[in-house]
Order: structure tokens, then sequence, then C-alpha cells
């Protein structure tokens, strides 16, 4: 259903789908936040919401499925139930619950697209656990908090997107992430070190990181020096001297001639205003020119005249 005009919100009632493989809804004018019961969608593949007007939270349950009720909780799969701490469940409206109940998880989830919605609030850890997502997009929306750690479970990744939101902190070890062809962070407020340059992270350039003030490290242009501080290097100074000056010359002139024309507006509206200042300043024009005057007289006009003479 996607490029239409549907309006609206997703419907509740989507849980009556559970045999659905491919939800394609992108390209609407699809508002609201995103159901809880999309959750249980036990057979999901691919779930593209991408360009609507989505928002709220990316609900944590997207990684697990109820089984019975219709009730989901948040454990992440990978725990040890019988050590684990005390859990606490959620019906699909986001009250809690008592009871326990069997979660199973979306593995055969492959790929979500969220992006270029007006999502908020953090990323769920619980995604890190579709192990066999191959792509994830959440660019372009309000995002915040930091990138999960769990995201280094998703080993089949081969395409994330979180550029364009407002998350902060560390960029994970994702190095450990083989598969990863497309990985674009940029336009947060990201900060420390970029992972190293070593296997596919190698082949990802400038454009993956820019935007993100705090963020050093290659490619990057800047680097920390030994006191944590962050430099930009020789590489950066050597292209300059290549290529011009520091000074973006189109801003400076049409901020110089901005200020210029704000000074004379200000110097006619005192005069303007202030009777005293405006006869001072008609006096001092009649000196200048007066001056003048006499300076271009005594100096051009007499001597031409003489050495004419002689």
């Amino acid at each position: 259903l996607s490029y239409n005009r549907l309006q609206g919100s997703i419907p509740n009632w989507i849980d009556r789908l559970p045999q659905i493989s491919y939800l394609l809804l992108a390209n609407n004018y699809i508002e609201g936040e995103i159901p809880a019961q999309l959750c249980q969608l036990k057979e999901v593949r691919l779930i593209d919401l991408s360009h609507n007007n989505l928002s709220g939270h990316i609900p944590f349950c997207l990684v697990n499925t109820a089984l019975s009720e219709g009730y989901y909780d948040a454990v992440a799969p990978t725990w040890d139930h019988a050590s684990a701490p005390a859990l606490s469940y959620f019906s699909p409206n986001g009250s809690p619950m008592g009871k326990e109940e069997t979660v199973q998880i979306l593995t055969s989830m492959s790929g979500i697209d969220l992006s270029c919605n007006k999502l908020t609030g953090e990323i769920p850890t619980q995604i890190g656990y579709l192990t066999r997502i191959r792509a994830l997009n959440l660019s372009h929306n309000n995002l915040t908090g930091t990138i999960p750690i769990t995201f280094s479970n998703l080993k089949q990744i081969e395409s994330l997107d979180l550029s364009y939101n407002l998350l902060h902190g560390k960029i994970p070890q994702l190095i450990v992430l083989t598969t990863l062809a497309v990985f674009r962070v940029a336009y947060n407020n990201l900060s420390g070190k970029i992972p190293d340059r070593v296997a596919q992270f190698s082949t990802f350039e400038e454009d993956s990181y820019e935007g993100n003030p705090f963020l050093y490290g290659q490619p990057l242009s800047k680097s920390c020096d030994d006191n944590g501080l962050t430099t930009v290097t020789t590489e950066a100074y050597t292209e300059n001297e290549e290529g011009g000056s520091l000074i973006d010359m189109d801003s400076f002139l049409i901020t110089f001639t901005v200020s210029y024309g704000i000074a004379i507006i200000g110097i006619i509206g005192v005069l303007y205003v202030n009777p005293y200042w405006r006869r001072r300043w008609f006096y001092l024009v009649e000196v200048c020119m007066t001056s003048c005057y006499y300076f271009v007289g005594d100096n051009l006009i007499l001597k031409r005249f003489y050495r004419g003479r002689v």
C-alpha cells in the first residue's frame, strides 16, 4: 500500500492478520504511534513505514511476540530466565500485567524501515536481538539516547542507517559486523573516536560520519592528541593551502555588506532624530568641503597655472 494518500493511523486490528509477511505502508500520510499490535505479527519479514508522519516511541516489543492472550514482555531472548531479575509485563495498550507469558523472537524479520517520520525516544535495545535482520533504517527522526551496544549482535545486517537524529555518546565497536556494507550515523551529536578502520569499516568514508562535531579519527579530518583534545590533521591544512583561504569569501562579502549597510542606516537614524548631532554633521561636512576646495586650488590649479606661464 505504499505511495498512496492513506491517512489516519495504523489500525489496531492489524494483529488479525497473523500470517502477513510484508507490511509496506511507506510514502503516505499515516499519523499517530506505531501500535503494539504490530508485535504480534509472528511471520512478518519486512516492515516499511518510512516517509509518513508517525510519532511517539519505537515499540520495544518488535523483537518479541506473545503466544497467548496477546501479551508480551521486554525480556532479551538471550537472558537466563532462572537467574534474571523480576520482570515487568505489559499488555498491548501499555498497561502492566501481573502474569508471565511465553514469548517468541521474530526470527524471520529481515528488514525494518521507519525513516523520515517524527519518532522520538531512545532506540530499543531489544532491536539488537533481531539476529536475522539485514536492513535497519531509522534515519530522519528525532531519536535520542545512545546507539545500543546490542547492535553488535546483528551478525547478518548489511545496511544500518541512523543518520539525521539526536543520538549522542560513542559509537559502539561494531567491527564484528562483517556483513555490513552500508553504515551511516551522520548528523547526530555523537562523540568520541570512530571505530577502527578495519575489515568492512575501512570502506566507510567521511559522509558516513559528518555532522557530528565531537567525533574524531579517520576518515574525518579531526584527530585526538595525547591530551584528549580534538585537532585538525595536517592533511586538512594541506588541502586548505592548496584549495584557498580558510575564509568563505561569499559569506565574508555578504556579512561585510550587511554590517556596512546597518552602520549607515544607524548614522542616518541618529542624525534624523537628534538635531544637535545633525548640525554637527553638516558643519563637519562643510569644513571638509572647504578644506578640499582650498587644497585643490592651492596645490593643483595654481601650480598648473604658474607652470604654464613659465
